[in-house]
């Protein structure tokens, strides 16, 4: 069995302080608090700003920090395809102007492992092509990825400003409607 000692019981009793705090509508201590805490202002044209700048700035301002991991991922992804596609097209580009240059002697000096199926120049030249095409993809996928950031600071944003409190309601009401004359059964929203 657990011995209790004075610190325990203490931090039980705040804890269940803390909690009833939480769980009560007692008004007054509510806006006690919610006065002495200052509100934090979000500016949806300050994140965009700050995600087009550096990416990430933008949900660090939103408090939303747990996303930063996410867009350099996916901005790291992209960087890597690029870097690949960049090898592979600087690559494919040699060989194919070593299988064309009518030169027999510079046909050894084609990358044999990777080209070995690839000997025809023509075939070398689609694969180029293909390489090339990849690489304006990844460009593509880093521009979107960088867009989709600020879209993302942008929106979050705007989100954090939407006012929802206990004033918004939807609910069911019977009686009277003022515009049709008719009695019955509506929903009714409450706007403050």
């Amino acid at each position: 069995m657990m011995k209790w000692s004075t610190s325990n019981m203490i931090a039980l009793a705040v804890l269940c302080w803390f909690a009833s705090i939480q769980d009560s509508n007692a008004s007054g201590i509510h806006h006690l608090a919610d006065s002495l805490i200052p509100k934090a202002t979000y500016s949806p044209r300050k994140a965009i700003i700050r995600s087009a700048i550096i990416p990430g700035w933008g949900q660090v301002t939103n408090r939303k920090i747990w996303k930063v991991p996410l867009v350099y991922g996916a901005l790291g992804s992209a960087v890597y395809l690029f870097n690949r596609n960049l090898n592979q097209y600087r690559e494919a580009r040699t060989a194919y102007l070593l299988a064309t240059d009518n030169i027999p002697e510079n046909d050894a000096q084609i990358p044999q492992p990777y080209y070995s199926v690839r000997t025809q120049p023509e075939r070398i030249r689609v694969f180029r092509n293909q390489v090339r095409q990849n690489l304006d993809y990844s460009i593509l996928f880093f521009i979107a990825c960088w867009g989709l950031n600020v879209v993302d600071a942008a929106v979050d944003a705007h989100l954090k400003t939407y006012d929802i409190n206990e004033s918004l309601s939807l609910s069911i009401h019977a009686g009277r409607s003022s515009i049709s004359g008719q009695h019955g059964i509506g929903l009714q929203l409450n706007i403050k």
